[in-house]
């Protein structure tokens, strides 16, 4: 297994770059081929497959937000015509929205490279506390877990207390989540008369979807004696970037062609400016090139002395567009439109803030009538937000009628980095 990573992430940039090339035109040419929807972009824009010789060619095509891959899966269901019908799919998998996405081969090494990075491998017990339901990340998580050779737990999104059970009984020895849920873990262990650092052996924690604040980080190190380390990547496209045990920057994953753009162009951005995370899943199943990720970020080019040599991205440093992250899940405004359609199109506005370490979502409704605000209707209107959000409401503010102004923005993130 070491070798097999080694033999990779040592490559020199230059052989790395030709091997990527490579992988790309056969992507590309593949593609053109075999699905309408990408000869369809690659015709529109005067692109011949011939045309895609580097990393450097894929400029010249448009960057698909996710916003817009929405919009082609429902015009082209399931998966926006940019499939290969001609390859059995392992998995289905869900996002928000909803977008369809076809699972990679059970050989790919997802998430494995991350968990190799953070030490995490044969002698270790991981709780894998992402869902397992639907949504990639569980079982995606589950397969790199084992690929390292790692035991797994796979405790989902059961509740806190019994997370606190399953790492107590089966002397789990890493984590894999977001990084409040595994506080909220440690908050319920005190509360059940736990000392987590003496009495259970968790040293390992691997977090994704969600941002780990630097002062958690230092909770979480300090006080509890976990080795933390951050994972990145989107559910179209699988995983991007993670860190070593420098912790410095996320070294981008073999499997990937990453970009940084300016969002307004599409243009590469010089390297260390901010831009648009673009990413190329180099693969034959799904042909999506130059997905915009919506995330903002910079690359680094210099080298990491845990001698790895690919470049790195320096964190996440915000979103570009109005869809934000809520608890590691995408919430759009277009989502919030679905939901008002079910009632009359009645005002909403969401509005996202942090208590402390936790994402807070509250709801502002206008109450256009008796009924809206009762025990009754509330009840009804969560579990439909969650159906079309799968994100849950913290608070709700009933407001009067005309307290939202039709031009104010339907989401609003107030949180601060």
């Amino acid at each position: 297994m070491n070798r097999i990573f080694d033999k990779k992430e040592s490559w020199t940039n230059k052989k790395r770059k030709e091997a990527q090339d490579e992988l790309l035109v056969r992507m590309v040419r593949s593609g053109y081929k075999k699905s309408t929807v990408l000869k369809k972009i690659l015709d529109k824009h005067h692109i011949k497959p011939s045309g895609i010789k580097t990393r450097e060619d894929l400029e010249t095509l448009p960057v698909i937000t996710r916003e817009k891959l929405v919009e082609m899966e429902m015009k082209k269901p399931p998966y926006a015509g940019l499939e290969n019908p001609f390859v059995a799919i392992d998995r289905i998998f869900t996002s928000p929205g909803p977008v369809y996405e076809p699972h990679l081969s059970e050989t790919d090494y997802l998430w494995a490279r991350a968990f190799f990075a953070a030490g995490i491998g044969p002698k270790d017990i991981a709780l894998n506390a992402f869902s397992y339901h639907m949504v990639a990340a569980g079982l995606t998580f589950h397969n790199g877990l084992r690929k390292v050779g790692a035991t797994v737990v796979p405790s989902g999104t059961s509740s806190s207390q019994i997370q606190v059970q399953l790492i107590k009984d089966l002397k789990v020895t890493a984590y894999v989540g977001t990084p409040s849920f595994l506080m909220s873990i440690i908050d319920k262990s005190k509360e059940l008369g736990f000392d987590f650092r003496k009495d259970f052996r968790v040293k390992k924690a691997c977090f994704a979807a969600e941002p780990l604040l630097p002062s958690l980080r230092q909770t979480f190190e300090k006080e509890y004696g976990i080795d933390t380390y951050q994972m990145y990547g989107a559910t179209e496209v699988g995983d991007v970037a993670y860190e070593c045990s420098k912790k410095n920057g996320w070294h981008i994953c073999e499997e990937t062609i990453v970009e940084i753009v300016d969002p307004a162009t599409g243009k590469n951005v010089p390297a260390g400016e901010l831009g648009e995370v673009v990413v190329t899943r180099l693969n034959d199943i799904f042909f999506l090139l130059r997905f915009g990720t919506g995330d903002l970020s910079r690359l680094i080019t210099d080298k990491c002395s845990c001698g790895r040599t690919s470049y790195r991205l320096a964190g996440i440093a915000g979103r570009v567009g109005d869809a934000v992250k809520v608890r590691g899940l995408f919430l759009a405004p277009s989502q919030i439109k679905m939901v008002q359609s079910k009632y009359n199109n009645i005002p909403l506005q969401g509005i996202v803030t942090r208590d402390g370490y936790h994402d807070v979502l509250k709801l502002r409704v206008e109450k256009t009538n008796l009924e809206v605000g009762t025990a009754n209707w509330q009840n009804k209107f969560e579990k439909t937000f969650r159906d079309i959000c799968t994100v849950k409401v913290d608070h709700f503010e009933y407001v009067e009628t005309g307290s939202i102004n039709p031009g104010e923005k339907s989401l609003i993130d107030q949180r601060r980095m």
